[in-house]
């Protein structure tokens, strides 16, 4: 919105690296500022709050009562925070929105029927999933044709998978990319999904994660940058680097709620948007591979659980104590505090290993 009123007469408003931190700003100021209402209002509506897990570890029982679907607040300062600063005539700004949106919706719903009902339990996951592939097959049919249809692209790059350490290495597969894509899209969205359950331990690595996509996106977007790193060029890509930088913003403020002891929690609204937002980045970009890198916290999180009940029903034994892994560490008695800070450590970590693929080629 800004940038259609403003850079035919500002000429900083051209600048990508200005939108961006003033999206970062936008997205942190609403959230300092208009948090702690929206937290009292939710915690007024909500009542008993999100329902704790009776098998989990006894030190969650004392969160009983804290409100839920903070991710809400997330999504709301990411789509004022983008609207103003993006360039609104570009598409990838839309689908990525979209599939944040759509998620987000999925995740409001489920949030909705456990605080309803009382229970753990919310919508059903056929329900779930159902929706959730269909959001990311539209999203990344749409990637496709737009990547397609860029300058310079070579034939059927919109169809094709790239490589982390190969610069000219690109594998057609076709239209079976859309369900690579809709894997990756629909996988991340649930693998942080999945993270979401100790204070502060899914945004820290959201955040660090968006700030890796955020460079990634505004390199392989700029012509003259790719070709220096031999990256794959995505005309127009760059513009998610705005909302990434919403999100960081984002997810500063939020976590001023969120830290031990949190005040509110992010839930399915919040964790399933921000896997979703960062999956179809992953594949507009065509750094799928890398994402699973950066992200690497998250998959480990996700395949913790697909491990325990794949053990559980061949072998009726568990290989964790719990799942996700994070609930495991905290069986072996370490407090909440070190498993968070100790998984940040982690995501920092591999967020640097993911960064180095841009040059090692």
């Amino acid at each position: 919105m800004l940038y259609e009123l403003l850079h035919p007469h500002f000429n900083i408003f051209t600048y990508l690296t200005f939108r961006t931190a003033g999206a970062v700003v936008t997205a942190a100021l609403i959230m300092f500022v208009f948090g702690k209402p929206m937290i009292g209002w939710l915690r007024v509506k909500q009542g008993k709050g999100q329902p704790i897990r009776t098998e989990g570890p006894e030190t969650h029982f004392k969160k009983a009562g804290t409100p839920t679907m903070g991710g809400a607040m997330i999504l709301l300062s990411i789509f004022v925070g983008a609207l103003l600063w993006a360039d609104l005539k570009n598409p990838y700004v839309w689908i990525v929105l979209g599939v944040t949106a759509g998620y987000g919706f999925i995740g409001f719903l489920d949030d909705y029927a456990k605080v309803a009902k009382q229970k753990t339990d919310g919508v059903s996951s056929l329900f779930r999933l159902a929706g959730e592939f269909v959001i990311a097959f539209i999203a990344v049919y749409f990637v496709a044709q737009l990547q397609n249809a860029g300058d310079n692209a070579p034939p059927g790059f919109g169809t094709s998978i790239a490589f982390p350490f190969f610069k000219d290495l690109l594998l057609n597969l076709g239209w079976f990319t859309l369900i690579f894509g809709m894997i990756v899209v629909v996988g991340f969205g649930n693998a942080v999904n999945m993270t979401d359950g100790l204070d502060g331990l899914a945004i820290m690595p959201v955040m660090i994660a968006s700030a890796t996509f955020g460079l990634i996106v505004y390199l392989v977007g700029n012509f003259v940058f790719a070709d220096y790193l031999q990256l794959h060029f995505v005309q127009g890509v760059g513009e998610i680097a705005i909302i990434l930088g919403a999100v960081l913003g984002a997810g500063l403020g939020f976590l001023w709620w969120n830290a031990p002891p949190a005040q509110i929690f992010m839930g399915d609204t919040g964790s399933l948007a921000l896997g979703g937002l960062l999956g179809i980045t992953a594949v507009a970009t065509k750094h799928e591979f890398v994402l699973a890198i950066v992200g690497g916290l998250f998959v480990l999180e996700l395949v913790s659980v697909i491990v325990q009940v794949t053990s559980f029903k061949l072998t009726g034994k568990r290989v964790f104590r719990m799942a996700p892994i994070h609930h495991h560490f905290e069986k072996l008695g370490w407090s909440e505090p070190t498993v968070v800070i100790r998984f940040w450590i982690i995501a920092t970590i591999l967020a640097l290993i993911g960064l180095t693929t841009l040059k090692l080629r």
